[in-house]
């Protein structure tokens, strides 16, 4: 079994970290970060989970602001490094939690953080107050996720999620939250929030001091990108698909292979708000444009390792996926990437 593929990230995202600053310093941040700056014009473009993080680290450090630009006020270096520390003696994970909702009520007016259970699952609901700083949507999912990653360490568990709910409409890029969330996605809900087995509230803390290090110079992946196995349909889909390349497998075979009749694996898809071919276009996206800003193959060779018969045809699909050509792509190679630098919070005391 191959390596999980790693989702590509959408420019939006970028965009949106990049908001506060002006064109100039966002191209230099770009291009520091490996991402060529024509791409940042192109909406449909896409950057590699590296690149994103080598941004994230760079304008965390510029900006001291571990959330750069995205509430009223910033999240000084050093912010995630304490926050930590502050639940490593919590003794379960619903102790945790809690205080993880005191934390920020301390530091921010944007929200609130609210913890509470049934007999089934455990919440944390994000509730922003309507007289406050307003709160993008972006804002939201950053804050769930930061829960969800943080939680998740703690426990040294990947939390499953029965359900991610967001109180703004669909987004355009719905698809990419499916490789965000381990869960079901709600659009237009009454409120933001995610839900899990209330059972996983009372499991111990199991990371220590010394373990924190390690979690914090990989920020922001071990918190934003998390490896979800085979816990959802699209998943196991997607990484059916990723294995098959340079073959192109057809929905009978991915249905045969994962033990379910076409109508069911259909069915299943669907209601996590997705289908058989928009997994496939993704997964050969992701797969060409990791290649392209990490290898020195040929366009042609990508072409090939992707499915397509010829580089013309994968020229077109490229475009049609992304709004830029291949070659956009292989300048960041060219350029060359510095090391990414590390975490401002990274070193505990």
């Amino acid at each position: 079994m191959q390596e999980p593929l790693e989702a590509t990230v959408s420019m939006s995202v970028v965009h949106g970290f990049l908001s506060g600053v002006d064109r100039a310093t966002m191209t230099q941040f770009a291009e520091r970060s490996g991402i060529a700056s024509e791409l940042l014009s192109q909406p449909g473009a896409r950057v590699t989970q590296e690149q994103f993080s080598t941004l994230y680290r760079l304008l965390a450090m510029e900006l001291d602001d571990e959330m750069p630009g995205i509430f009223s006020r910033p999240l000084r270096n050093g912010l995630l490094k304490y926050l930590c520390l502050s639940l490593l003696d919590a003794g379960k994970l619903e102790v945790a939690l809690n205080r993880f909702g005191q934390f920020f009520h301390l530091i921010l007016d944007d929200f609130r953080l609210q913890i509470r259970r049934d007999e089934q699952f455990g919440y944390v609901e994000m509730v922003v107050d309507p007289h406050g700083p307003p709160v993008s949507p972006l804002g939201r999912e950053l804050m769930l996720k930061l829960v969800h990653g943080v939680a998740s360490w703690l426990i040294w568990q990947k939390i499953s999620l029965a359900e991610v709910s967001f109180d703004f409409p669909r987004p355009a890029q719905a698809g990419d939250y499916l490789y965000l969330f381990p869960g079901p996605i709600r659009f237009g809900a009454a409120g933001t929030r995610i839900a899990f087995d209330a059972a996983l509230l009372e499991l111990p803390i199991r990371q220590r001091k010394s373990d924190l290090n390690t979690f914090l110079a990989r920020a922001p992946e071990d918190w934003i990108f998390v490896s979800f196995g085979a816990q959802m349909m699209c998943h196991r889909v997607r990484q059916h698909v990723a294995n098959s390349l340079p073959e192109i497998p057809t929905i009978e075979n991915v249905a045969l292979e994962l033990h379910h009749s076409v109508r069911t694996l259909c069915r299943r898809l669907v209601a996590e708000g997705t289908n058989f071919q928009s997994i496939k276009d993704e997964v050969r996206r992701d797969v060409s444009i990791q290649k392209l800003t990490r290898s020195q193959d040929t366009i042609a060779s990508i072409a090939f390792d992707v499915g397509f018969d010829s580089a013309s045809a994968f020229h077109r699909a490229f475009r049609h996926w992304t709004g830029s050509t291949p070659n956009a792509y292989r300048t960041t190679v060219s350029t060359g990437q510095s090391e990414p630098p590390e975490h401002p919070g990274a070193t505990t005391t």
